[in-house]
This record gives C-alpha cells, structure tokens and sequence, in this order.
C-alpha cells in the first residue's frame, strides 16, 4: 500500500470496476430489498441535500446487499417540466434569438430532447462520485417511453373512475412563465410593502353604528378591488350586525356587493372589514364558496387589467348579470400601473382613508422571480377524498411507517383536510393530457385519438384537437415506485421488488410527493387478491442541511456548499467565482465575496467522498435541521488516514507471514480476546443502529472501535507480542491472525459507509485473511453472536486500560518527559488487582513506559507521590528525581499568572453592562463557558503546585 491516503486515485478506479462488472445488479439469495431514489431534477446538479441523502440509501442498500438480500436501488430522474423548458429557452434565445414559438411545438421538444440527451447527465455522473450503488442498467427517465404509457394508463383509469375532472379553480399563476405552478414552487420571500386602507360607501342610505356612510377596508392589492364581489365582516361584531345583507357601492366600477358575515374574519384585525375578491385570493376563494360570490378575474395571464373581465358563477358557469368591462383607463395595464391608478383614484374621491407600511410575505416564482398571482382559469384536477381515505388509514394501521414518528402528524394533518390537486401546465415539456375537444368543448379522454374515436363512438369527420397542457411533474414522480418497474406490464421486477421497503426523502416534499405516490400507488396496484399495495413500508424523513449558522443554504446568501467541492477541493479564486460569477448586483456579490474569503481563506481541501460520506452519517440524527460541521469533515478525513495506516502497519506485521490460516494452533492474547469480543459488540450497536435508521450511531461505533480501540489500543497492545523474541510462535501466529481478521471484518462493516477506502485495503487484506471474492461489496456482513463475547477478557483489558492511563495521567500532570521509565506503586491491590498485574506485566511495562511495578502492602509506608485512583486501586508515582523541581515550580507559575490575568479581563468584559446589552446570547454564554474553563485550570494548576513543593 502507498505510504498515503489519496481518495483521488482509487475512487474513480474502483467505481469503474463496480459499474463495469455489474456488482450493482439485483442479486442475492435472500428476500427482495428495493429503494426507489428520488428522481432528481434532469437540469440538476448535485447539492448538499443529495449528497445527505443518497449516501443515506446507498448505505442502506450495500447493507442490505451484504446481508444477502435481493436488493434493488433503482435510479432515474425527473424532466422537470418547468426548469428544463426554462434552460432550453433561454439556450435557443442566446444562440438564435429565436423564442419556443418562433420554432413550434413539435421543433421546440425536439430542442429539448437535443438538450437532455448532451446535458442532461449532469448530476447522474456526479451520482457516480458519491459512490451511489444504483442499477444504471435499468436507469429511468420520467419522460422516456415506458413511463409515457404508464402516465397516460393512469390518467385514463383515473378519470373513468371520475377521480380527474376539468374545473375553473384558483391557481398560483406564473406571469411571466405562463403557467400555474404548485406551492412547492413558489418563494415566500419577506418584503416591505404597504396597506391602503379605502372607503368603501354603503349603499342605500345606510350607516355603520357610529353614523359612518362608509365602511374602512384594508388591502395591500389595490389592484384586486375592480375583482371585489363582497365585504365580509365576522358574525360576532357587534359593530357591523346591523350591516349583514346590506350592499357597499364597489368605488371606480360602481359595482354593487353584499355585505355578509363570516367567521373568515377577525374582527381585532384593523376595522374587521375585509374585501371578498374570490378570483385573486385563496382565502376569498374559499369565502366566495361558502357564500356562492360571483367569481370576477380581472387579469390576464400576462397580470394587466383586461379590457372585459370574466365573470364566473361559484360553480364556474358562466355570469351573464354582472357588468363585464373594466374601466378603459386601466385596461391593458400591469397591474402594478393599475394599483398606482386606482389609489390616485380613490384618493381624488376622497376615499383614500390612510396608507400604512406593512411587512409582506411575498410569494414569489422560484424560477421566474415574478410575484405570483392566484388566478382563476381552467385546469385539470384530481378529486382526492377518496383518494386519501386508505392512504390515511395505511398510515394509522403501521402499513407505512414514519421515521421519526412525529412526521406522521405532520402526513395527517394535511391528509385529513387535503384540497383538489391541480395537475395541469401550461407549457410545451412534459406529459401531453390526453384528451381530445371537439369544436363544442366536448371533451374525450383516452390513451390516443384512435382510441378516443372508438371509446366515444364519435364520427370519423369529427375534428379533434388534443389538450395543448401538459401534466404536473408531480403527477408523473408520484407513480415512481412501480412505473419505474415497467408497470402498467406485470413485470417480473414489479412482481419482485413492489412494495419497496423505505423512501428516503426530506420533510418538505410530505405533502407534494409522499402523500401522491401512497394515494396513486394504493388506488392502481393491487395484489392477487385485490389488496392494495403501499408504494413503501418506511418513510425516512431526513433533515435539513444547514450552513455552520444555521442558515438555510442559499445562493443569494452565499453560503452554499457543494458536495464535489468538499470531495475533490477547491482554491479560494475558484470558489469565489463559483459564488459570485453570475450576480448580477455588485454589491451583493462584494459581501458573498468576503464573506467566502473569511470562512475558507485557503480554499477548501480535497476530504474524498469516504470521509464526505461519514461526516453526513454522523449528522444523520433525528433532528430536522442539520447543522454543517468542516471540522467533523476534516476529523473523518483524518479518519480514514487512521484507517489507513493501521491497515499499512497490520499488512506489514501479516503478509507473507503465519497467520495460522492453514490450520496451525493458535494461541490468543488477552488483548486479542478483547478486540474480538469488542468488534462482536460493535457489530450488534451497528445492526441494532441500522434497523432503527440511526446512521448518527451506526457510524459513532465504527469510529469508536476502529479509532478508539483497534487503533489506539489493540494495534499497540500488539506490539509487545509480535516484538517479543521470547513469545511463542503459537502466541505471535494469534497475534497476526487477530490483526488481519479483525481488520478485514471491520473493513466489511465499515463499508456501506466507507466504500472506497474499504475496498481498496480489503483487496489486499481478504487473501491474508483466507477469504477470496472479486469485490467487498459481495461480501457477507459480519454478524455478531453473544457466545464469542470474552466478559473475563473484556474487564481485564479495561483494567488494564484504565491503570495505563493513570500513569499517562500523571505524565502529563507532572510535565514527565513520555520516554523516561518510571517506577509505580500499587496501593490497596485486590486479589484480583495483583492477578491482572502478574498476567499482563508485559503489556504493562511496554505501553505504559514503565521500569517496575511494586505493590504496596497494607501499612507500608509510601514516598511522597503523584496519585490517580481506579476504585480502590490508588496508582503512585514517586516524584523525587523525575523533574527539576525548581524549574517546574517557576513554569506553572508562570502558566498560573496568564490564566490569571485572562480570568481578570473574561471577568471585566462580563460585567461590562454596555457588552451585556449589545452582545448575542450565545456570545455571552461562550465568554461564560471560557471564564468558568479557566477558573477550572487555575484550581488544577494550584493543586499541582502544592503537590510540587512538597516534594
């Protein structure tokens, strides 16, 4: 093995072989184990977020494949209907000039398969340097010709059972992209903004209680008002009951609208009058509703004022009563020019009460940066009542389980109060809906235009047209667990591997992904006997990956990390450019920039994917944010140093020397029990940690035993055996042998969670040990049995540890040079005390650097000495000669004084009111924690003084 550990010159090498050779085919001989990965988008590009969580399922998939199971990860990625038509716009608009329409529909989409087919591998190629053990042979795309048929087979099944229906419902409305959108896709993004407050007068004569003819509303969308079908007030106003079923005179359209009570509005809020615009607002929507309000959607799809409004009934029929035209001086413009417009109105009328500065949660487009405007228009919906009674009851019977638990709350609460699910888009990429009008709006619904003509029994000179929308890429990701495994065929990997056995997702797509992918699957897929599948048994919802702060990771705050960087590292220049090469405003790139130079002043060193990987599993705890931690990347990069040069010194002690793997007798060391009795334990804290999705602890205990306990203490409590020319051959042959199988099992343990570096070193270490294989990966996990726990072996060892660290202890105490031998004393020895002694003088003397061990009878006087006890057990170590007294004196006097004057300043800064005032919490209870580590020091440093001069 090379001296060093270079991650760059094995990863790609042993990937390679493992993709090459097939290792990550379905195979084995035990029960199917499936992971469907979560499709990232075609235009994506690996982030924190995917590094979390693939590493988490590949873990879990090697695992499981090294456990013997069948075991399946099934890899694809999603067309992302809007950012991948956005991307292929903007391209052909930089090369040509040209716009989507310029080209058409059918020319436009073959742009785009040009763009998938030459860029769109992006992130499946970064998959790759995480190590991720996917089945690239049978890699899907939710565009490609299987997933087609399913989509269309679904949406046909789904709206012959008359769970998909077309309606005129509010949607979030891009304006600038031209399509709704769902939630997931907006920004809710904190702006300062205004509330105008408007005089809207009462009709007929009629007076509010304190004699007003008018009724203050408040608004921060002036614009809305010419949309207004209703002022709603609460129920229990007193203020307003006299009001309820009168009219207000609608200003500027000279609409009239009623007056009606309900409990929508609070009536502490400003007047407790609110406007009722039901076509521009969700929650007047709703109101709207309940009321059966005329719906008045003023906007067009570009969001300027139209010239005629649509008026709407609340079922969606057409209006016919209600004055259509708007007021000419406003049509065709945007609506913020409008809003301008209408306020100077209102104000010239007199009807302008105040205006008000108002903090806004604005809902913003995360692709187009336009605010979004809920919009009334005609989509595509799927009724999900009955949809979501057996997803829920899947969830309260433990048919699918959340991970953490408390996530299951979080399923039902959105579950049992589920709304419509609009599915439809506006745009060219994606699944076209299969259905066909005609010139009367007659709409027919089948997988093709043959099909429809059949189906309807409609002429062959009827002229069709099919649905120019497009379906929500949600609507095809939530078939992913079986479209992925060829259904609507009844495949043998259908068969094999649905149900899958866990998800791996995050908390923020329960709603949008999970909840869709159990209703879909449970309503289409059924066993032999008619009993619903679950898409999966275990929900494992992941946190959220934070920067050090705590911040969430943004481009716009410059705090993203990207995984390849910590991977393979990255100069300072280069980072920079990456985060401030695009930004447009130079002043925030001026702040992203310094702030960059200030966390990583040297760039950010190459770590390798093993020790990125392992810093992830630690964080992995059941918490929902995750805090980022370069220290814990550069400690695990020290880890797999470790790791690796004990391997180094264990292949230099093992190979082409006797490790009794012909059958020789063996004789093990105490130490050799105990490492073998630890690494029993360390397997069955791993096993239990796994099934219970604690990655945090399964890796804790791999580090603990490979760092704390092979490393540190077996591989040097080895030494004094192998180094010994009086020890038998029989002792040395038990020696070696423990070295090698130890570290190869370990190497198998570890390697779901560290699969390069284990690889590399189990190449080498596998034939010493007697195993052969073409691959770790193959190998069967080590488990763990209760019968080849050592406890005798186990206690001796920590006994022997613990008095080995009391005399280093005292070294260290007494500032003792590491490489003088000392002489010790035992005090109150048990029976037991002197035995371990006897038995293990050896590796006594060796690791603890000692010249005698003398046990001190009762009453025997003792010199004056340095003292740690372990239980009755007192350690001694005669101080007289071992140090320059004098200078020792003066040394930790001097160290005393420095902590003494940082006590005194620590102790100033913290009774400095203007610092306590000024400061952040958490600063001062830093500055709280230094004064009271430092008082701490002092203490010791004083008692050692006093020991020292009664020398």
């Amino acid at each position: 093995m090379d001296k060093t550990y270079q991650p760059a010159d094995l990863e790609q090498k042993w990937y390679k072989h493992w993709e090459e050779s097939g290792f990550f085919s379905p195979q084995g001989e035990k029960a199917p184990y499936s992971i469907m990965i979560p499709p990232p988008n075609v235009t994506g590009s690996l982030h924190m977020g995917h590094a979390f969580q693939d590493s988490i399922m590949d873990a879990l998939t090697r695992y499981q494949r090294m456990k013997g199971h069948k075991t399946l990860w099934q890899v694809g990625t999603d067309h992302a209907g809007i950012a991948t038509q956005m991307v292929v716009e903007r391209k052909l608009a930089a090369e040509t000039q040209q716009t989507r329409h310029d080209l058409g529909r059918e020319t436009f989409l073959d742009k785009v398969w040009e763009w998938k087919e030459q860029s769109g591998g992006t992130i499946t190629s970064q998959l790759r340097r995480l190590g991720a053990s996917v089945d690239w042979n049978h890699e899907r795309f939710t565009m490609d010709d299987g997933f087609y048929k399913a989509v269309q087979e679904v949406f046909v099944r789904l709206y012959d059972d008359k769970l998909i229906y077309r309606g005129k419902r509010l949607v979030n409305w891009d304006p600038k992209l031209h399509t709704a959108i769902s939630d997931l896709e907006v920004e809710n993004t904190d702006e300062q903004g205004s509330m105008w407050h408007f005089r809207y007068p009462l009709a007929d004569g009629a007076t509010t209680a304190d004699g007003k003819n008018y009724l203050v509303v408040a608004t921060t969308r002036p614009e809305t008002m010419l949309g207004d079908t209703a002022v709603a007030v609460n129920p229990k106003d007193e203020r307003y009951a006299s009001l309820v079923g009168k009219s207000i005179s609608l200003p500027i359209v000279g609409r009239r609208i009623p007056i009606v009570a309900d409990d929508y509005v609070d009536r502490e809020f400003g007047t407790g009058c609110v406007k009722i615009t039901p076509a521009h607002d969700f929650n007047d929507y709703a109101v709207g509703q309940r009321h059966k309000l005329p719906m008045i959607n003023v906007m067009d799809q570009n969001a300027a004022i139209r010239d005629i409004a649509e008026v709407f009934n609340s079922d969606s029929s057409v209006n016919n009563d209600i004055d259509a035209a708007m007021p000419s001086a406003l049509a065709g413009l945007d609506r913020y020019q409008a809003r301008e417009a209408i306020v100077a109105d209102f104000k010239s009328q007199g009807l302008l009460e105040k205006i008000d500065p108002h903090a806004l949660k604005v809902p913003r487009g995360d692709r187009s940066g336009l605010v979004i405007e809920p919009l009334l228009t005609d989509q595509w919906f799927v009724s999900t009542a009955t949809l979501a009674k057996p997803a829920i009851e899947a969830v309260e019977d433990g048919r699918i389980q959340f991970v953490p638990k408390q996530y299951e709350n979080m399923y039902f609460s959105w579950m049992r109060d589920i709304q419509d699910w609009c599915i439809s888009r506006q745009l060219w990429w994606g699944h076209r809906i299969p259905a066909w009008y005609d010139a009367d709006g007659n709409i027919y619904v089948a997988r093709n235009e043959a099909e429809a003509r059949q189906k309807y029994a409609l002429a062959a000179d009827l002229a069709l047209h099919q649905d120019e929308d497009v379906l929500d890429t949600w609507f095809s990701s939530a078939l992913w667990t079986f479209g992925t495994l060829g259904w609507p065929e009844q495949t043998e990997r259908l068969k094999t591997f649905h149900p899958t056995d866990v998800l791996v997702t995050g908390f923020d797509i329960i709603f949008f992904w999970v909840a869709r992918m159990i209703m879909m699957t449970m309503h289409l897929i059924k066993d032999d006997e008619g009993k619903p599948h679950v898409p999966f048994k275990t929900v494992y919802v992941t946190g959220l990956i934070r920067d050090e702060q705590g911040q969430k990771m943004s481009k716009s705050k410059g705090n993203v990390l990207d995984p390849l960087d910590m991977i393979d590292g990255i100069e300072l220049d280069s980072l920079l450019e990456k985060r401030t090469g695009n930004l447009m405003q130079p002043q925030l790139a001026e702040k992203i920039g310094k702030a960059t130079a200030k966390a990583f002043p040297d760039g950010i060193n190459a770590h390798g994917t093993d020790a990125l990987r392992f810093t992830l599993y630690s964080l992995a705890s059941t918490g929902r944010d995750i805090n980022w931690d370069m220290k814990r990347l550069e400690g695990y990069r020290n880890f797999c140093n470790k790791l690796w040069n004990a391997a180094r010194y264990v292949l230099m002690n093992t190979e082409d020397e006797d490790c009794g793997n012909n059958g020789e007798a063996v004789s093990l060391s105490l130490a050799d029990r105990w490492i073998r009795s630890r690494l029993d334990e360390t397997i069955a804290s791993v096993d239990k940690a796994m099934s219970a999705y604690r990655f945090d602890h399964a890796s804790q205990a791999i580090y603990e035993f490979i760092w704390n306990e092979y490393c540190d203490w077996y591989l040097e409590l080895s030494k004094p055996v192998l180094w010994d020319d009086n020890a038998s051959a029989e002792a040395k042959r038990g020696t070696r042998q423990t070295l090698i199988q130890v570290l190869e099992a370990t190497l198998r343990l570890a390697h779901p969670f560290m699969p390069f570096i284990t690889e590399e070193i189990w190449q080498r270490a596998a034939a010493i040990a007697g195993l052969g294989g073409d691959t770790i990966m193959l190998q069967a996990l080590p488990e763990a049995s209760a019968d080849n726990i050592d406890a005798e072996a186990m206690a001796d060892v920590e006994w022997l540890k613990g008095l080995i660290l009391a005399v280093r202890n005292i070294r260290g105490e007494m500032n003792v040079p590491p490489g003088k031998s000392l002489d010790i004393l035992l005090k109150n020895a048990s029976t037991q005390d002197r035995q371990r002694l006897q038995d293990n003088q050896q590796f006594l003397t060796k690791l603890a650097k000692l010249s005698s061990v003398t046990v001190v009878e009762a009453g025997e006087a003792t010199p004056l000495s340095a003292t740690q006890l372990m239980g009755e057990l007192e350690i001694l170590v005669p101080m007289a000669d071992l140090i320059d007294k004098t200078a020792e004196l003066a040394r930790l006097e001097k160290e005393k004084q420095k902590l003494e004057k940082d006590v005194q300043r620590l102790q100033g800064k913290l009774s400095n009111e203007g610092f306590l005032a000024k400061a952040p919490a958490n600063v001062v209870d830093k500055e709280k924690e230094k004064l009271a580590a430092q008082v701490s020091a002092i203490d010791k440093l004083s008692e050692q003084i006093e020991t020292i001069k009664a020398l």
